[in-house]
């Protein structure tokens, strides 16, 4: 893609975002590579800097398991950028009606204590950088997309569909926990939904977080200190309804609750 189609294109997912969508891009507005992919989601990231959503504070993984990465057609994972007036401290009182499609997972995330700017890391270096690890619920809005015309490609150049996370209190002790083994459950109205573990996100949630620290780092954008990971799902993506109640609790960090209202 030309500079002009990559610039045109951000304006197209801007757009979607600020109507909740519909999402279904024309063709002229589609990436056919990574490269290009990221370079639309770098512009459209880069919209923001008009405030409406604050500061860029972290990011989140998505597609990290093979029968999502089958779904859409690709091989690895992928990213998005997360922005400071999305991120809820838990109870939160979210409204039904600022997100397009709100869909909602089970995940642990992460706060930086340093620069991950070198590299290449792996599970355990990017543990070194870990300050504190908390339950969250990653909010995915899909912009009420058509799904005959995205794929990977425009789920990258969209931002990753991060609407927002919901962050229990942060656990800085958590270096005895057994990431692995940790178990999480996704509840709706009380009612236990899914349960997954801590290895259902590429065998450890640091992988994951190495793979974004990696990535980024290539990029030429990397992760700072203070910055918030989403690590990724351990449950398939649930889409609640107006007026429900949300509870993320994983073992070790305690639990994450959002109403939509």
């Amino acid at each position: 893609m030309s500079p002009e189609d990559i610039n045109a294109a951000a304006r197209y997912y801007r757009d979607v975002f600020d109507t909740r969508g519909p999402l279904s891009p024309p063709q002229s507005c589609r990436p056919t590579n990574l490269t290009d992919a990221y370079d639309v989601q770098m512009a459209w990231a880069e919209s923001f800097a008009d405030g409406s959503r604050g500061e860029l504070v972290g990011y989140k993984i998505a597609l990290t398991t093979p029968v999502m990465q089958q779904l859409l057609g690709f091989d690895q994972p992928c990213i998005g950028p997360i922005f400071e007036n999305s991120i809820h401290e838990s109870p939160a009182a979210l409204q039904f009606n600022e997100f397009g499609r709100p869909g909602v997972e089970c995940e642990t995330a992460v706060r930086l204590s340093a620069d991950l700017d070198a590299g290449p890391y792996d599970r355990n270096s990017v543990g070194d950088a870990v300050a504190a690890c908390m339950a969250a619920i990653e909010i995915v809005d899909d912009q009420n997309a058509d799904y005959e015309a995205i794929d990977a490609h425009t789920l990258i150049a969209s931002g990753a569909w991060n609407g927002g996370c919901v962050l229990s209190s942060p656990v800085e002790e958590w270096r005895d926990l057994d990431f692995r083994e940790i178990a999480g459950t996704l509840v709706i109205n009380g009612e236990e939904i899914e349960m997954g573990k801590g290895a259902d996100v590429m065998g450890h949630p640091f992988e994951a977080l190495a793979f974004v620290a990696n990535t980024l780092v290539a990029q030429g954008r990397p992760l700072c200190r203070g910055m918030i990971v989403m690590t990724g799902s351990i449950v398939s993506t649930k889409w609640p309804d107006r007026g429900d109640e949300v509870t993320v609790r994983m073992d070790g960090m305690g639990r994450a609750t959002a109403r939509f209202d």
